[in-house]
């Protein structure tokens, strides 16, 4: 199961997904516009969606990348335009969505 794939969002901006009962479990993909997760309610992307998203992309970490950037994206402008006063702040959306993704190097070492 991709959720890169499943999770995308829409071209034409956000759009609120209504989750579908087909009688198998919900996959581990956002519930727009509140971004918890469609299987077990916690913020997306949750434990196992972390999973699933590194087992999906470990030929491609850069694609991980540039995956969640865009998913902290979408995020951000669908929470603040629920809750634009008192919501997550963006080093706290980027903890979320970003900061635990691929390992990256530091831009200049200690010598």
């Amino acid at each position: 199961m991709k959720l890169s794939t499943q999770a995308q969002p829409p071209l034409a901006g956000p759009k609120i997904n209504h989750p579908r009962s087909h009688g198998e479990q919900p996959s581990h993909t956002p519930l727009r516009p509140m971004w918890f997760c469609r299987a077990d309610g916690q913020q997306w992307p949750c434990a196992e969606a972390r999973l699933l998203l590194r087992a999906e992309f470990a030929d491609n970490m850069p694609g991980l990348s540039i995956y969640l950037a865009g998913m902290f994206y979408e995020a951000t402008k669908d929470l603040y335009r629920l809750n634009p006063h008192d919501g997550q702040t963006p080093i706290e959306l980027f903890q979320r969505f970003v900061a635990w993704g691929p390992l990256r190097k530091p831009i200049a070492e200690d010598r």
